[in-house]
């Protein structure tokens, strides 16, 4: 059996909150159950699972959205952020940092995938020789679990090579009980060849997503490289909370603070300002102190469209993204916040088309083309969602294609898409999987998908 899980974004504390280790219980609950039902075979009888494997599938340890990356400003003896140079001494000291203030913060919920790992959670019962499950008897069987880690956008940096990123990765594997080797984790599944032989058994091809989003990858630079994304993440996001308690910290009621740290979790990202004059609105902020909360926002945002990591990414002559970020995040005192909503509306019309799928892009998979894959699986969009791609009628037997998307275990903040102009926001946890499944477990099913989501 394998089990898909992506974007669970532990972060460090200092920017938003991670899902609570509550959460990791209740998989490992459902891992018990999903391990006991996948021991019914194809021909009815009941034969313990010989292992799991459980696939994370990138964003998992979230070390862009924190704070420690500020400690610094430019020109500053020690500086870095994520688009410095990767080979500096200092990177790899700041990756390291964060890395374990993020394993700290989330110990809990880390002991319970290191538990399962190590066969604390996954005993089933022994098969009576009617081949059924011997519910009445002491006796239990324990099921190798395999945990494996590939990394995405938020997580790219445990892609760098380099002994001392090794180390940094073997403190990875040793909290989560990863199987995976020190050596940079993998991005596609051609960087595995356990995960290529993984994929074949169980007719997947798997990658975090970012691949097809412009805004968090570049085709030119690669993986292990900074984006846009990276910049506006930790110069604005999470920089925007840090500036506005400092200048304005007595002055503001303490939930605008706390509000502004949720900025992190807004769903789409470039919809921040929408949220930010949600805010004021619903708390009552005066016209005086939002002028105020808006001069701190543009001396950040100036600031951050300065830097020559972002001027090196606009295009003379032509309206592109960087072009799009300027819209939204430079709001002068000519424009009143009701004029920046308008702003923020037309730009996401204008470079984000409001689709969550990422389903067309898998009709172009290799995977999906050559017939190698049933399942196509992405991550990133935090959209759990299965959808039918193809049915090939002429296999030996019927065979249909599937694109699935493994959805997030994250609280996040989704802008309501009836008239997003009214900066309604609509915050829940959520918490899915996907489970597949060999041709003889499962009682010859193929998958099954889990999704939750409750109120806080």
């Amino acid at each position: 059996m394998l089990i898909v899980i992506s974007d669970l974004h532990l972060v460090d504390g200092t920017c938003g909150k991670p899902i609570s280790a509550s959460a990791f219980r209740l998989f490992a609950a459902r891992l018990n159950e999903l391990a006991f039902n996948a021991s019914w075979r194809a021909d009815k009888r009941y034969r313990p699972l010989d292992g799991i494997d459980i696939l994370l599938l990138g964003d998992i340890l979230d070390p862009l959205h924190s704070t420690l990356w500020l400690d610094k400003s430019p020109g500053e003896p020690g500086y870095v952020r994520p688009w410095t140079d990767i080979h500096a001494p200092e990177y790899a000291a700041k990756v390291q940092a964060i890395t374990q203030a993020i394993l700290k913060y989330n110990a809990e919920a880390i002991e319970t995938l290191r538990h399962i790992a190590e066969g604390q959670f996954i005993r089933l019962p022994t098969a009576t020789s009617r081949g059924r499950g011997a519910l009445n008897t002491k006796e239990q069987v324990t099921v190798p679990v395999r945990i494996l880690y590939m990394i995405g956008n938020h997580d790219w940096y445990y892609h760098i090579p380099g002994q001392v990123f090794d180390r940094i990765r073997q403190e990875i594997i040793k909290a989560l009980g990863l199987a995976n080797p020190n050596s940079p984790f993998p991005h596609e599944v051609k960087d595995s060849e356990t995960l290529q032989r993984l994929f074949t058994s169980y007719k997947i091809y798997a990658q975090h997503g970012d691949l097809y989003d412009s805004f968090n990858y570049c085709r030119n630079r690669g993986r292990n490289a900074a984006t846009l994304g990276d910049g506006f993440s930790v110069e604005v996001l999470n920089r925007f909370p840090v500036v506005a308690q400092k200048r304005l910290g007595q002055e503001l009621l303490p939930g605008i603070i706390e509000g502004l740290r949720e900025l992190v979790n807004v769903r789409p990202a470039l919809a921040t300002p929408l949220w930010i004059s949600g805010q004021l609105r619903q708390n009552n902020i005066s016209l005086a102190d939002q002028k105020k909360i808006k001069k701190v926002w543009d001396d950040i945002s100036d600031e951050f469209l300065s830097l020559p990591f972002m001027r090196a990414a606009d295009k003379k002559f032509k309206l592109d993204i960087v072009d799009g970020l300027e819209l939204i995040v430079k709001l002068t005192d000519r424009f009143s916040f009701k004029d920046i909503d308008d702003v923020v509306v037309w730009i996401r019309k204008q470079f984000w088309s409001g689709e969550i799928t990422f389903a067309k892009h898998a009709l172009k998979d290799e995977a999906f083309l050559d017939r190698t894959a049933q399942f196509i699986v992405y991550g990133h969009t935090h959209h759990h969602e299965i959808v039918p791609l193809d049915s090939i009628p002429s296999m030996p037997r019927p065979t249909n294609q599937m694109y699935m998307n493994s959805g997030t275990w994250h609280t996040y903040y989704d802008l309501a898409v009836f008239k997003p102009e009214e900066q309604k926001f609509v915050p829940y946890p959520v918490l899915s999987h996907l489970s597949f499944f060999k041709e003889d477990e499962r009682e010859g099913h193929r998958f099954e998908t889990w999704s939750g989501a409750f109120s806080d």
